[in-house]
């Protein structure tokens, strides 16, 4: 075999080179070294030595880590249901043909593009800070200000209406599926005297679950590493109120020096983000539909 067709038979391995470079040194090899760490107390400012299972230990034993993984539970399982609520319910309604629709797809889809944002999280914090727009247009209907930021309840949802504000991906994901009901469908229950509701939950909804399920998994996913709204709007606080484990991991490694317990603790994060996702897989086939039953 000549070098020029060796060269053909392998021209797509030497395509996809730069990517397996970059996804070496930026993804396996961090996550490999991240594993190595966490069984090690190494701080940055001198050498690593090994401790076997002492980070965990720590973890466990630790309250006010363990309150930081109790407050990601309770933000992932309020807010990934809500956003997909809301998601579902303005995709239903963009998917009537109705003026100015393809306007408001855009208006509703802007807000995922920038929510993620330093810039629009910089902004929702001067919206809820005591003086801020939220407190003032309250004011003109006489209700009192409200710390939101202050306040450990108040803060915390201040950072869950920051991510249901940002529904706007899963939107466009349910839009695209609804499109794919068939309209015979609805046409056969409404000769059989089913309404829009009856609709939703009988045809809509089941013939949907795909999707649903895809959404939900994947904003799980996020809503568990979410770090932007806890850092910039609230800092973690007031008393630790919103200091989820993404905020965790950072001041462990970039305050306290930490690597070693930050890895262990993004470890943790991770198991518990597989463990859930597993869950999920399995007991779709219990509520997901597939059209195609091999699909199962």
């Amino acid at each position: 075999m000549n070098f020029k067709t060796l060269r053909k038979k392998n021209i797509g391995l030497l395509l996809i080179l730069p990517w397996w470079i970059g996804f070496g040194v930026f993804k396996l090899y961090p996550f490999v070294s991240s594993l190595i760490y966490s069984f090690n107390d190494y701080n940055l400012f001198h050498s690593a030595s090994f401790i076997g299972l002492g980070n965990y230990k720590k973890i466990l034993g630790d309250k006010l880590i363990m309150k930081a993984f109790v407050q990601t539970f309770k933000y992932a399982f309020i807010t990934v249901p809500l956003e997909l609520s809301f998601a579902l319910f303005i995709a239903y309604i963009l998917n009537f043909k109705i003026k100015g629709v393809k306007f408001f797809r855009t208006a509703y889809y802007i807000p995922s593009i920038l929510g993620g944002s330093v810039s629009i999280a910089v902004l929702w914090r001067f919206l809820f800070k005591a003086e801020g727009l939220v407190n003032m247009i309250a004011g003109k209907f006489g209700i009192l200000p409200f710390n939101w930021l202050g306040n450990s309840e108040g803060a915390f949802w201040v950072i869950v209406l920051l991510r249901i504000w940002q529904f706007g991906s899963p939107m466009v994901i349910f839009l695209a599926a609804l499109k794919g009901v068939s309209l015979e469908l609805y046409e056969a229950a409404s000769i059989d005297g089913a309404g829009k509701l009856r609709q939703l939950f009988n045809i809509t909804i089941p013939l949907i679950t795909p999707v649903i399920f895809y959404n939900f998994v994947t904003q799980l996913c996020n809503k568990f590493q979410e770090f932007n709204g806890p850092f910039i709007v609230t800092q973690g606080g007031p008393l630790r109120s919103t200091t989820l484990v993404s905020l965790l991991v950072y001041n462990n490694a970039f305050k306290s020096y930490e690597m070693g317990m930050a890895s262990a603790i993004a470890w943790l994060l991770f198991l518990i983000i597989m463990t859930l996702t597993a869950i999920l897989f399995i007991s779709q086939k219990h509520w997901v539909y597939y059209s195609d039953e091999d699909g199962r």
